[in-house]
C-alpha cells in the first residue's frame, strides 16, 4: 500500500512540477503577438467582405429599377453589412482593450 502511494506521490510530481516550470519559463509576449496577428488577419478578411457586401447591396439599389422587392433586399443588404462591420470594429477594440489591461495587470 504504502509503495502504490510513494509511488502515484512521485508520478504525480513528475507530471506538475515540468509543466509548472514551462508555463513559467514560457514567452507569453511571442503567445500574445500571436494571437494579436490573428485578429488582425481576421478583421482584415471580415473588413473586405463588408466593403463587398456594400458594393453589392449599392449596386442593387441603384439597379433595382422601383422594383420595390429588390429595393428592400439592397437596403438590408446594406444595414446587415453596416452592422456586421461594427461588430467586427468592436470586438477589434475590445481586443485591444483586454490585452492592454492584461499586459498592465500581469506586469507585461
Amino acid at each position: 500500500m504504502k509503495k502504490s502511494i510513494i509511488f502515484n506521490s512521485l508520478l504525480l510530481t513528475a507530471l506538475v512540477v515540468p509543466s509548472v516550470t514551462f508555463a513559467q519559463t514560457a514567452d507569453v509576449a511571442k503567445i500574445e503577438s500571436f494571437i494579436k496577428n490573428i485578429i488582425q488577419i481576421l478583421v482584415t478578411l471580415s473588413g473586405l467582405v463588408a466593403a463587398g457586401f456594400f458594393v453589392m447591396g449599392g449596386l442593387g439599389y441603384i439597379t433595382s429599377t422601383g422594383n420595390p422587392e429588390s429595393l428592400d433586399r439592397s437596403k438590408k443588404t446594406l444595414v446587415y453589412s453596416g452592422i456586421g462591420l461594427a461588430i467586427v470594429l468592436g470586438a477589434y477594440v475590445l481586443t485591444n482593450i483586454v490585452s492592454d489591461l492584461a499586459k498592465t495587470a500581469f506586469g507585461g
